[in-house]
């Protein structure tokens, strides 16, 4: 498990060093500059290619969302919102842009009410952006390591006593913002979701064709993935309604 969270925080870091060479800032500032002027396919083309490079960055994903959005095309834009807000979930503007897009889509669903110590301590977990954390897991383990070596070397007494609680506090900390990753890791992952993109989809009881039609969704709205049967999904709605679609009527986030 602790392989698995170190390995997700290099994840969300190497993006970031890989963001830094000159190819990608120049389609980056390219996309941002036709964006500016309006012009959004072209936009989209130079942020798509970032993405298509396998880029991840928030950034990206949320003026890539913004692009699809000013074509009107709702459903690309959520996924790509969604996208962002996986990286940076606290992030507010990806939040009400996402709130924006929604309120766009036909179907209008009401979550499911959760217990408040979850909604608490999901609210919790999902403060920080992955980013964050990797960042402060490192800054947290290197200057407590530093601060145990002062503790090693120093001979004042008083410094050995500060040295000593400081990088015990810091490690702690280092530890805790690792947990933390780990948490929001463990929540993408149980909560694998997916933007529909036909115009109109009818949602089977079974696995199955000819099955009954239970309900319909349309082009925008988010499900989340529960399993997979061959060509066929099982999904579940915020409000709790589950039912099966075709796996080509979705794109995952």
């Amino acid at each position: 498990m602790l392989k698995r969270i170190i390995y997700l925080l290099l994840l969300t870091a190497l993006p970031l060093l890989a963001f830094s060479n000159d190819d990608s800032v120049a389609l980056f500032k390219k996309g941002n500059e036709a964006y500016a002027k309006a012009r959004y396919k072209e936009a989209i083309a130079g942020y798509q290619k970032l993405v298509d490079g396998g880029y991840q960055s928030t950034a990206v994903y949320f003026n890539l969302g913004n692009a699809y959005y000013k074509t009107g095309d709702i459903a690309s834009s959520l996924l790509y919102y969604e996208k962002a807000h996986k990286l940076s979930p606290g992030d507010e503007d990806i939040r009400f842009n996402i709130q924006l897009a929604n309120s766009k889509t036909p179907d209008k669903v009401d979550e499911a009410p959760e217990f408040f110590v979850t909604k608490w301590w999901h609210g919790f977990i999902l403060a920080f952006s992955a980013n964050a954390l990797a960042v402060l897991s490192v800054l947290f383990i290197i200057i407590g390591s530093l601060t145990l070596i002062l503790y090693r070397f120093t001979n004042s007494v008083i410094v050995k006593k500060i040295s000593f609680y400081s990088a015990l506090v810091l490690l702690f900390l280092g530890l805790c913002t690792i947990f933390i990753a780990g948490r929001q890791a463990s929540y993408f992952d149980s909560h694998r979701e997916a933007i529909i993109f036909s115009s109109s989809v009818s949602v089977k009881s079974a696995p199955v064709a000819a099955s009954k039609s239970i309900f319909v969704l349309h082009n925008g709205t988010k499900i989340t993935f529960l399993e997979k049967n061959g060509d066929w999904m099982k999904i579940r709605l915020a409000n709790g309604n589950e039912g099966w679609i075709g796996v080509n009527d979705v794109k995952e986030i």
